[in-house]
């Protein structure tokens, strides 16, 4: 397994491996201010699918700051967000508040630019929480049908970024381990309240084919607690229906870890 932004063998990710979550983080700032300014360049505009929880704050903080901010032009980025959970914008497990609280307001990107699910919406027009995470992922759906984005061969759109962490179980977006969303032709999809991880609220998705789709995808992990499922991600078996993040095992995807996650690379014999 090769680490530090050494050329992968064929069919394997680069892995940067930082000496601590701000390092990580920052690294992965890095590449996405110089993948968005380099799609604005080429395409006009840049579509980049960030995530939420944790993951996405201390890089937040790196793009809201010279000199990553002032390499960007915002007024052509367009955001969207794999996956959000069924709570109002401002619930502190929405995927969109760190966005809105430490990004935003450091950045001048027009309000119509930003794509995030609607949730409060849905929330607040039909009578439980399914029946809004269907409708909302319909209206996300069609929204994102109607941006002038380059389809892949099975006709997903093709986004310059996805952003994404990933779980304890090795899910991506609200793509679980055995998810019928590998199934489904919809680009996204209410996903109920998972038993098996916390937190227990249910969710809007993307299709975990976005993830193939990308110019770039990135992962960044962080974190004793996530050594293990590193292990198995980037040196056990393929097996993306169990282990959904491998899907972001592939060329032209960027991993960032610590020091403490790259320690399951180790146990499991890599470098």
């Amino acid at each position: 397994m090769h680490t530090n932004g050494s050329t992968p063998h064929d069919g394997e990710p680069t892995i940067d491996v930082l000496p601590d979550a701000e390092a990580a983080a920052t690294a992965a700032a890095t590449l996405i201010a110089s993948a968005l300014a380099d799609a604005a360049r080429q395409r006009g505009r840049a579509d980049w699918a960030t995530t939420g929880g944790s993951t996405p704050i201390l890089l937040y903080r790196s793009l809201a700051q010279s000199p990553l901010r002032d390499l960007v032009p915002w007024d052509r980025v367009h955001v969207w967000w794999g996956d959000d959970r069924m709570v109002p914008r401002d619930h502190p497990l929405s995927n969109r508040l760190p966005f809105d609280e430490v990004l935003l307001p450091s950045v001048p990107i027009p309000e119509p630019n930003i794509h995030p699910i609607a949730i409060d919406f849905a929330l607040g027009r039909f009578p439980d929480t399914d029946a809004a995470a269907r409708a909302a992922a319909a209206t996300y759906e069609s929204e994102l049908r109607a941006a002038p984005l380059a389809r892949d061969p099975e006709g997903f759109p093709v986004l310059d970024v996805v952003l994404v962490g990933v779980g304890p179980d090795g899910h991506v977006f609200s793509v679980f381990p055995d998810s019928p969303l590998f199934d489904s032709p919809r680009w996204a999809s209410a996903v109920p309240a998972p038993d098996h991880v916390e937190p227990h609220v249910a969710r809007v998705s993307l299709h975990p084919r976005i993830l193939v789709a990308a110019r770039l995808p990135i992962v960044v992990v962080i974190g004793a607690g996530k050594a293990s499922v590193v292990g198995d991600l980037l040196t056990g078996k393929r097996d993306v229906r169990r282990w959904p993040a491998q899907l972001a095992r592939r060329p032209g995807a960027a991993w960032f870890l610590d020091e403490a996650s790259a320690a399951g690379l180790r146990g499991h014999g890599a470098a």
